[in-house]
């Protein structure tokens, strides 16, 4: 059986629960508008009708990813001289959205390739080491990993065995780790990843592991990323195991100063967030205007479902849930690009925007009965796909423990 899924784009989306915010503060550009309606109606027209099948092949789209290449969303906040658009971080915020309503993987793959992957290099590394990998980045011909979380290593750092001895100017590193986003793909480039280079005095006399970043290339022998994981959502969303074994990258692949490697990846990540962020409000927003479509279609007893108002409050929910989603995620993003702290407010966008996601794919499989569990559906796919939200770059209890931590708790 096939299901024929008509979405709405372009104006008429607005009828279907708007996504277009602007309130005192966050008002979008004429240019960020623009932006968002082409990465809007690209996602309707080129993403969404080919999503079921390459979710049931798990495979990455080439051909999609390319064309993201081409439209420059893998560049939009690197400066012009490495490839980019010269946009800003909400440019980036809201095509991640966009893409997010329609197919998560495809969604999390810009976000982790621009977020995860390049952003490091473009923060931390030399000229010569943005010179040599930004630009393909940029442009969306290579992908690139970012290599923190192993088997009993993430939000805890002190967990990380991987270890990176220098020998004769080369590092020879290691390890294994976990979950890596783009780490294992036919355009997959480099992973940058977190190693034990040694030991660090506190203040105290105590002694602390010294984790400091590398940039290890893809084809580096001893590099092998593992079979792609059977996950239960993100099907198309490239993810693999590490290993690393006595592999050799030269002295200057380091990325950053020595030692700072995880104090620069959490930065990473702090920013990362309003990103994810992003791509969770974009899966909720996707959520709603599923279930309004139906709930004005689908007739029984003679009258539209959502004539019923158990059913239109339950909407009304999700609608309350998507609003204060974005606007958690622009205020951190507004932030962010104003150089103010955002670091809080990074981690209320992420906890409430990923259970703003998750909460509306329940609700709108439930609204959509039997054939919201099809999995041809994309409100069953965003319900596979959401639990992930609560879970991938820091879980909801982190998010909890950073946001306890700035009010003055010690949790």
């Amino acid at each position: 059986m096939t299901m024929q899924m008509t979405r709405p784009t372009g104006p008429a989306a607005g009828a279907a629960g708007s996504d277009d915010t602007d309130v005192a503060g966050f008002q979008l550009t004429d240019e960020q508008r623009r932006l968002r309606d082409e990465v809007r109606d690209f996602a309707d027209t080129v993403v969404a009708p080919a999503a079921y099948e390459y979710d049931t092949k798990r495979s990455l789209p080439y051909d999609i990813i390319a064309e993201m290449g081409r439209m420059g969303l893998f560049g939009l906040p690197f400066p012009v001289e490495y490839g980019g658009q010269g946009k800003d971080y909400l440019s980036l915020c809201l095509a991640v959205e966009q893409l997010g309503r329609v197919d998560q993987s495809i969604g999390v793959t810009l976000e982790a390739g621009v977020g995860l992957g390049a952003m490091p290099i473009f923060r931390s590394g030399t000229e010569e080491q943005k010179q040599q990998w930004l630009p393909m980045l940029a442009r969306g011909e290579a992908l690139a990993g970012f290599g923190l979380t192993e088997a009993e290593a993430g939000s805890d750092a002190s967990g990380t065995k991987t270890t990176a001895e220098l020998h004769d100017g080369e590092w020879v590193i290691n390890g294994t780790k976990q979950f890596i986003t783009n780490s294992g793909s036919d355009i997959t480039r480099l992973v940058t990843i977190t190693a034990v280079t040694g030991e660090e005095r506190r203040a105290d006399g105590s002694m602390k592991k010294e984790l400091s970043a590398i940039i290890v290339p893809t084809g580096t022998p001893g590099f092998v990323a593992e079979p792609v994981y059977d996950k239960v959502g993100w099907h198309t969303s490239d993810t693999h195991p590490l290993t690393l074994t006595d592999v050799r990258v030269p002295e200057a692949n380091l990325l950053g100063e020595r030692g700072r490697g995880y104090a620069n990846f959490v930065a990473t990540l702090d920013e990362g967030r309003v990103a994810f962020a992003a791509l969770c409000t974009g899966a909720a927003q996707g959520c709603l205007e599923e279930a309004i479509r139906y709930a004005k279609s689908r007739n029984v007893f003679g009258r539209p479902i959502g004539s019923n108002q158990y059913i239109a409050f339950k909407i009304a929910r999700m609608q309350a849930r998507v609003h204060t989603a974005r606007l958690a995620y622009y205020d951190a993003c507004f932030k962010l690009m104003a150089g103010k702290p955002f670091k809080m407010e990074a981690s209320v966008a992420k906890l409430v925007s990923s259970e703003a996601a998750m909460d509306n794919a329940r609700d709108a499989t439930q609204i959509f009965g039997g054939y919201g569990f099809l999995n041809e559906n994309p409100v069953a796919r965003h319900y596979r796909d959401s639990k992930i939200l609560e879970i991938g770059e820091g879980t909801s209890e982190v998010q909890l423990m950073v946001i306890s931590r700035a009010l003055g708790f010690s949790a």
